[in-house]
C-alpha cells in the first residue's frame, strides 16, 4: 500500500470482473462530478493489502468495501455491503445523494439480505469479465491501481 498511502479520501473497492459491480461503478463516477472517490478492484494489490491490514478475507469478493479515508488504514472504519454503498452514494452529491438518502432509510439487515441475494447471482445475470475493462481517459487518475 506505499504508493496508495499518498491517496487520501474515499476509496471504493469492488469486484474488478464482476459485470454488474464495473457497471456500478461507471454509473457512480458519472454521478461523483466533482471526483471524490477514488476505486481500485479488490483483487488489486492495493486493495489486497488494505485487506489484510484490517484482517478482511483477501478471497471473497462477494463485499465492497467502503474506505471513508483511504490515508488513515489505522481507524478501520470501513463499510460493507449496502453500507458502503449509502456511504459512497452519499459522497457523490446530487441525485446520488438522494438516492443514498432513501436506501439508507431501510433497514441494514434487509438491503444486506438483498444485496447477498443480488451477489450470488451477479455473474449469472450481469457476466464475469475476464479483464476489466479501460475507463475513460478522465476517470482513469480515478483508480488506484
Amino acid at each position: 500500500m506505499s504508493d496508495s498511502l499518498k491517496i487520501s479520501g474515499p476509496v471504493l473497492l469492488y469486484d474488478g470482473t464482476c459485470g454488474l459491480c464495473n457497471r456500478s461503478v461507471r454509473f457512480l463516477l458519472r454521478m461523483d462530478r466533482h471526483g471524490r472517490i477514488k476505486y481500485a478492484a479488490l483483487q488489486s494489490e492495493p486493495a489486497q493489502a488494505y485487506l489484510s491490514s484490517q484482517e478482511l478475507p483477501t478471497d471473497d469478493f462477494d463485499s465492497l468495501v467502503f474506505v471513508p479515508d483511504w490515508s488513515q488504514p489505522e481507524r478501520g472504519d470501513y463499510l460493507l455491503r449496502t453500507s458502503g454503498v449509502v456511504a459512497a452514494l452519499k459522497v457523490c452529491g446530487g441525485f446520488a445523494k438522494a438516492m443514498g438518502a432513501v436506501l439508507g432509510v431501510i433497514p441494514t439487515s434487509w438491503r444486506d439480505a438483498g444485496y447477498k441475494v443480488i451477489a450470488r447471482w451477479r455473474y449469472q445475470i450481469w457476466g464475469e469479465w475476464k479483464t476489466c475493462p479501460m475507463p475513460k481517459p478522465e476517470w482513469t487518475k480515478r483508480f488506484i491501481s
